[in-house]
């Protein structure tokens, strides 16, 4: 079947929203609820990044700790460690 490598590459452990990247070293979302999180994650940096240039700089302190949270969640919710990958090895 063709769309069976796609599918069993997109696919995680219950409770896991991310998985490791092919090439590189981080996570990609691969359920809705991953996805939800990035969006969210997104969302948020945006209104934080636009109050800090329409209002005060003092905003972007805030930027830091929603950051090392994206990335701690991210890490909790990975199937697999993060490690460098060079596209072979998953």
């Amino acid at each position: 079947m063709m769309g069976r490598p796609f599918r069993d590459a997109a696919s995680v452990r219950p409770g896991y929203w991310f998985r490791p990247k092919r090439f590189g070293f981080g996570a990609k979302p691969v359920t809705w609820q991953g996805w939800a999180a990035t969006l969210l994650f997104g969302a948020a940096a945006g209104l934080i990044v636009n109050f800090a240039t329409h209002r005060d700089r003092l905003w972007l302190v805030l930027l830091v700790p929603l950051i090392v949270a994206f990335l701690w969640l991210v890490a909790v919710k990975t199937d697999g460690e993060w490690r460098f990958r060079w596209g072979g090895d998953t």
